[in-house]
């Protein structure tokens, strides 16, 4: 029932009392990124959503323009300065993602929206986490973040579309709030500035 009727419209709800209440905080990370990062402010880039249909997901950009030499992009440990790890690591750099929400792209809990790359490299049992809107956060969000395998991860993933209900939604959004202000855990894999690339699973994959 939650899950067919009432989830869409909690997403509605809270995306617009984040927008209405924290327009304050918008305005503020807005700044801050265009004076410490640059121009543009806001990041923008094609995730695949429900069903893996492609949408342009927004977040407060959180890396410098750095390039070497040759005109390349530097690694990501390097373009990624301290404040941009603070945005991550408190998630005020998802805060446009609430127009997502809002937009009927994602829900406010749900498996993270990916690289687009990565759609022909999940296996049968991987593709499921498509079957429902892309979340601010997730169950694999709670249980690890970055520091997990790309494999618990979708695991993960799989078992929250299996198992929706609205209390565990609450669950997921308070354990979210909990370790991203008070423990700040899970930011990064070991040696990498986020985590490192998917590059598919040792099983059969399938084209998406």
């Amino acid at each position: 029932m939650y899950r067919k009727y009432f989830k869409r419209l909690v997403d509605i709800c809270c995306a617009l009392a984040a927008i209405i209440v924290f327009s304050w905080l918008y305005i503020i990370v807005g700044v801050l990124v265009r004076i410490k990062l640059g121009s543009p402010v806001i990041f923008k880039q094609e995730r695949p959503g429900k069903d893996g249909k492609i949408f342009t997901l927004y977040k407060f950009r959180t890396m410098t323009n750095k390039k070497d030499e040759n005109g390349n992009l530097l690694p990501d440990d390097v373009r990624l300065t301290r404040f941009g790890r603070m945005l991550r690591s408190t998630s005020l750099d998802e805060l446009p993602e609430a127009f997502n929400i809002l937009f009927g792209h994602m829900s406010v809990v749900g498996p993270r929206p990916l690289l687009v790359r990565y759609l022909p490299l999940y296996n049968v049992h991987q593709a499921r986490r498509h079957e429902v809107r892309p979340g601010l956060t997730g169950l694999a969000q709670i249980n690890g973040r970055n520091l997990i395998s790309w494999e618990e991860r979708f695991d993960l993933d799989v078992e929250y579309v299996e198992n929706i209900t609205f209390w565990g939604d609450v669950k997921i959004i308070f354990l979210t709030v909990w370790k991203a202000f008070v423990k700040e855990e899970g930011i990064s894999a070991e040696g990498e500035a986020t985590m490192d690339a998917f590059m598919g699973t040792k099983e059969e994959k399938i084209d998406v």
